[in-house]
């Protein structure tokens, strides 16, 4: 199962990477695959895996503020596995050639 989360305290400021990097470091030690985007993070696991550490991260945030937004979107294919990696090669097969993960932003 592939699940894209986004969790967002209301009310705590307008710069969250400090709250932020206290979730991330929840789904670090998890165990869990994962792969953090601009705005949200990829998990990658079982349903109780993944709706485990989606739990600690929203309690964690929880903690932080009394209104908490948190979005899951899920992709739950049966017999597929290693979709973190697998969605994009998919892409990048059709294309005959990768694709810059930074949109071609030079740094």
């Amino acid at each position: 199962m592939l699940a894209e989360l986004s969790i967002v305290p209301l009310g705590v400021g307008e710069h969250l990477s400090a709250p932020l990097a206290e979730v991330l470091d929840i789904v670090d030690r998890s165990g869990v695959r994962y792969k953090l985007t601009p705005s949200g993070t990829c998990l990658e696991g079982t349903w109780d895996e993944v709706m485990g550490v989606v739990r600690a991260c929203h309690d964690q945030m929880r903690r932080r503020s009394t209104h908490v937004m948190t979005t899951i979107r899920i992709e739950d294919e049966q017999g597929e596995d290693n979709k973190l990696v697998r969605n994009i090669t998919s892409i990048e097969e059709k294309l005959g050639r990768p694709i810059a993960e930074t949109g071609g932003i030079v740094r």
